[in-house]
Formats: C-alpha cells, sequence, structure tokens
C-alpha cells in the first residue's frame, strides 16, 4: 500500500520476491506445487536473459523478443494459480496480477532492474549500525542519522566523495544557502517490494 499513490506503470515489482511466493506454492499440494515450479521454471529462464542484457552479451531488443513468449506464460500461470483450490495461492496469484502493469517495467524500461536488492543492500549497513549502537535517545539525534546515513548510501551508490559533499553542505549552511542535490537526475520508476502474502 505504500506504493499506491504511485502509477503501477511506473514502478516494479520485485522479481525476488515473487520467486520466494512461488516457491512457497510447493508446500501447499499438487496443483499448487506444479503451478509454482513452473512459475520458477519461466523466471529461470528471464533471469538467464537478463543476466546476459546486464553483462551485455544480449542486446535489449533481443531481450524483448525473449520476453514475449515467456510474459505470456507466467500471465497464464498466474490466472490458472488464482483458480487454484488452495485459497492463499488463489490470492495471491490475484494480488500479483492486479499489479500486473508492474511485473515487466524492466522489459519496457532501461534502466529498471527486476528486484529491489540493490535498495535491500543499500538499507543493510544502516540496520547493522542501529543494532550495534542501539539507535539514538532523541528525535532529533534520529532524523540527523536517517539524513546522514541516507546521504551517504546516496553518494556512495553514485561514486561520488562523501565528505566533499558534506563539506560543501555544511559552507552552504553557513552561507544561507540551498545545500547542493543529492541527485544529479531525477527517478521516474521505483522498484518495490512484493509484501503479498502467500
Amino acid at each position: 500500500s505504500a506504493y499506491n499513490w504511485i502509477a503501477t506503470s511506473m514502478r516494479q515489482l520485485c522479481w525476488a520476491h515473487l520467486v520466494r511466493h512461488f516457491k512457497g506454492f510447493e508446500d501447499r499440494g499438487v496443483h499448487a506445487k506444479r503451478i509454482g515450479l513452473a512459475l520458477q521454471e519461466c523466471c529461470d529462464r528471464m533471469f538467464g536473459h537478463w543476466h546476459r542484457v546486464r553483462d551485455g552479451t544480449l542486446q535489449r531488443s533481443s531481450f524483448q523478443q525473449y520476453m514475449r513468449p515467456i510474459r505470456s506464460e507466467i500471465l497464464d500461470l498466474l490466472r490458472q494459480g488464482s483458480l487454484c483450490d488452495v485459497p492463499k495461492v488463489a490470492g495471491c496469484c490475484r494480488e500479483i496480477l492486479k499489479l500486473q502493469a508492474a511485473l515487466f517495467t524492466f522489459v519496457r524500461v532501461e534502466g529498471v532492474e527486476p528486484t529491489n536488492n540493490t535498495a535491500e543492500q543499500a538499507v543493510r549497513r544502516p540496520v547493522l549500525w542501529r543494532k550495534g549502537s542501539f539507535g539514538t535517545d532523541s528525535e532529533n539525534g534520529s532524523r540527523f542519522v536517517e539524513r546522514i546515513l541516507t546521504t551517504v548510501a546516496t553518494l556512495r551508490r553514485q561514486k561520488r566523495n562523501v565528505l566533499d559533499y558534506v563539506t560543501v553542505a555544511c559552507e552552504a549552511r553557513l552561507r544561507g544557502q540551498a545545500a547542493p542535490s543529492l541527485l544529479p537526475q531525477p527517478i521516474l520508476i521505483l522498484t518495490e517490494p512484493c509484501a503479498i502474502a502467500a
């Protein structure tokens, strides 16, 4: 629901989370297992092609052609799953189908990843910091930590120097000027975790 304000066509569901749901189907009876295994096989083919696009051994146009039958097969399997006699499997498939415009954005839009692994890796350091330091004791301390950790993660991702940025930002503050931008270009597509009960 945190992503409901963004048009479905402007975001990407995380396929790593979807694959976990499909693996969970295996424990829910013969029909659910068959659908889950077939969906996983489609995902294996999809990721095989995607990794080749990412490493430069497959052109995006070829990838898009290869994805047409895989996309159709996945949607057909999800429709079959939505009719499954196991309510949790059927419900999960129906929820995914409601968001189908966000399933294949990474195929259409260059620069969009099929998973949110990058985002989850970015929050790993702050989570470890919080566990090791027991967090903060004040509202102001919490605001500082969330802002500085976000700044550091953003700059590292962009391969920008953290100390240089913080120095310029502090100097700008002392002069009453706006801080330099953390975003060199607008971000148009978000990759969201798939929080669908399986």
